[in-house]
């Protein structure tokens, strides 16, 4: 077992890591609940794996339960969804004082997560990540939120959760599709912070082999999102960094209305985009581009991408809740390893089209 403590004054947690650690969550949440109600929200992919067996664990110690089953996929995470939640809250008469379990991935743990920041004013919840995409990246730092149709995060809070459970184990049963997909939030890491983790894993070539080191690779992802998180809680500075590909990757995602690209599949694209429009600027190392490509095609990701309308994904990048004023927060990568943020126009993009 590995624990990480996120160290931010009152709103503190720990992020716990372990093989098997969902047949123990009955009573490792015991340890920090004493109520009597627990809400659950899943999807109906992740509930017919784990739903039913973490209800009836919560109830046989004692609980009284309600799943909350939503439609699994991106257009969950959004905002009409949550008058759903809401009533069948309001209908179990969950108070302030009680819990809500996000229990699924990372559409899962945003949409849960403001839910339960609005309900009531704020109910404490948990986050059990079940895709390597959340359980590397979205279940950590308290950023939830739902999307609306003019752009992606638009609306939502920083609210942590109480504690974060991690079972490796639970990715046994995710799609190979939504295992590269959260790869490509793996590889992030590794172009912003750690270099030497990117050349680690330039030498996995099979899920099996990434499997083999999935907990050690899971630490060193939170471990730098904890880190980064504790300096900069509210996404004002350092945060940012954890954006990268992103600008462009949410503007693909909105563009093709969530349709054509999954998150891990838009980010990679962007930044691997990116990279190559800094390189071109005189800002990346050369080569570099090149670098997070092959890796990204070594898991088996996208690098490419089209575009119609131009004008249209530009007015889409402009959205970006990393707009401030009339600059756009871009972030940059010197080399693999060193990133950095940058404060540009929208006609930073203005070679995009050329290059991809």
């Amino acid at each position: 077992m590995s624990e990480l403590q996120v160290g931010l004054g009152n709103n503190s947690y720990t992020i716990v890591i372990e093989n098997g650690l969902r047949h123990r969550l009955p009573e490792e949440i015991k340890k920090i609940y004493s109520g009597s109600k627990i809400a659950i929200v899943t999807d109906n992919n992740v509930g017919m794996y784990y739903g039913s067996q973490l209800e009836s664990g919560l109830q046989a110690a004692g609980y009284e339960t309600v799943l909350i089953t939503l439609p699994a996929g991106e257009h969950t995470k959004d905002f009409m969804v949550l008058p759903r939640i809401y009533d069948q809250l309001l209908d179990f008469q969950l108070t302030r004082d009680e819990l809500i379990i996000a229990l699924g991935g990372g559409v899962i743990g945003d949409v849960t997560g403001f839910a339960a920041s609005s309900y009531l004013r704020g109910v404490p919840f948990i986050q059990i990540p079940t895709s390597l995409l959340a359980q590397v990246d979205s279940s950590i730092g308290g950023k939830v939120g739902v999307d609306l149709a003019r752009g992606k995060n638009l609306v939502g809070a920083f609210y942590q959760p109480k504690k974060v459970f991690i079972d490796p184990q639970m990715l046994d049963t995710l799609p190979d599709h939504y295992f590269r997909d959260g790869m490509g939030e793996v590889i992030k890491y590794g172009c912003i912070k750690n270099a030497a983790f990117f050349d680690f894993l330039k030498t996995m070539h099979t899920r099996e082999e990434l499997m083999l080191h999935i907990e050690d690779i899971l630490y060193t992802c939170c471990d730098i999102k904890r880190r980064v998180v504790e300096t900069d809680e509210k996404d004002t500075g350092e945060r940012m960094l954890l954006n990268f590909g992103h600008t462009i990757g949410h503007a693909l995602e909105t563009y093709t209305d969530y349709s054509k690209y999954s998150h891990g599949e838009a980010i990679t694209i962007g930044m691997v985009a990116i990279t190559r429009l800094s390189e071109k600027k005189g800002i990346t190392k050369p080569g570099t581009a090149d670098e997070i490509e092959a890796l990204a095609k070594q898991i088996g990701l996208p690098t490419e991408f089209q575009v119609g309308e131009w004008d249209s994904f530009l007015a889409i990048m402009t959205l970006d809740k990393k707009n401030l004023g009339d600059h756009l927060k871009v972030i940059l990568l010197k080399e693999i390893g060193e990133s950095i943020i940058q404060n540009e126009s929208i006609s930073f993009f203005d070679d995009l089209e050329r290059i991809v």
